[in-house]
């Protein structure tokens, strides 16, 4: 096959901590609840560790840290398996539904930046570490905001969430976009990364708005210029680590980004 030389034909958005949910603030705050609710103590550090994994995944490196296996010995005497597992997943999917909608704010610039996309033709596909269930909740929310992608990819809609890449294939055959090098994955975590990685796709990190900052908006513009820096590059070296093609503050500053995949594409080269 000759190489691709044309443009970017669609970008695929994670949700909370990329488009919606300024800080990623509401998974972080459900799973906590969840562990509270089992008599586990669970930081929110702990608890953004694996974010956007698959729900039921997520709650399973949980169960794998040392400090909740210690606490779930202690009380029961032995180690978390697969039915622990799915009682929690169960317990967690009403959780989080009852509190999306309080964290359903779009973040600024995503707005213009779609706008800007689609003026150029561009695709706008999703995907998220939410069930379905959890989503029909969400989407309406964001729909009257003015954010409705052309696709939505759940979690439990793909043989496997992230970091495989089936969530972002789907999103791109539901777009009729190929080949993959036509598409640019934006997301906030590690899995986000790998998961546009795995596909095939240019892959952009979102540092300020999402998981590895974990600030909400009012928290990250009161820090000071040099702590807001701290943070900003902490997250950036992070998401760039994982494999990160670019790093960018909040999807606001996504488009010099795509005009400079679109110039790295004109000459053939790819992901």
């Amino acid at each position: 096959m000759s190489r691709y030389t044309g443009p970017v034909r669609a970008v695929i958005f994670d949700w909370a901590g990329t488009v919606v949910d300024f800080g990623s603030r509401a998974p972080a705050r459900a799973f906590v609840e969840l562990f509270r609710r089992n008599r586990l103590a669970l930081t929110e550090s702990e608890a953004r560790g694996p974010m956007g994994l698959h729900k039921r995944s997520h709650i399973a490196e949980l169960l794998r840290l040392t400090s909740v296996v210690e606490q779930w010995v202690a009380r029961n005497g032995t180690e978390p398996d697969d039915a622990d597992i799915e009682r929690l997943y169960a317990e967690f999917i009403p959780l989080q539904s009852s509190i999306l909608a309080e964290h359903a704010d779009v973040i600024p610039g995503c707005l213009r930046t779609v706008e800007l996309l689609r003026t150029e033709g561009i695709l706008i596909g999703s995907t998220t570490g939410y069930a379905r269930t959890m989503m029909d909740v969400l989407e309406p929310v964001a729909a009257a905001s003015g954010f409705f992608p052309d696709t939505v990819v759940t979690a439990d809609e793909v043989p496997q969430g992230r970091p495989a890449p089936w969530m972002a294939l789907v999103a791109a055959m539901r777009l009729g976009v190929y080949p993959a090098e036509a598409c640019v994955k934006v997301g906030d975590t590690v899995a986000d990364i790998h998961e546009g990685l795995n596909a095939g796709m240019w892959s952009v990190g979102v540092t300020e708005t999402g998981n590895e900052a974990g600030l909400a908006e009012v928290e990250l513009r009161a820090l000071s210029q040099t702590e807001r820096a701290s943070v900003r590059v902490q997250a950036g070296e992070r998401l760039g680590q994982a494999g990160a093609h670019f790093v960018i503050d909040g999807v606001g500053d996504l488009m010099p980004v795509v005009h400079e995949i679109q110039g790295l594409l004109s000459r053939g080269e790819r992901p």
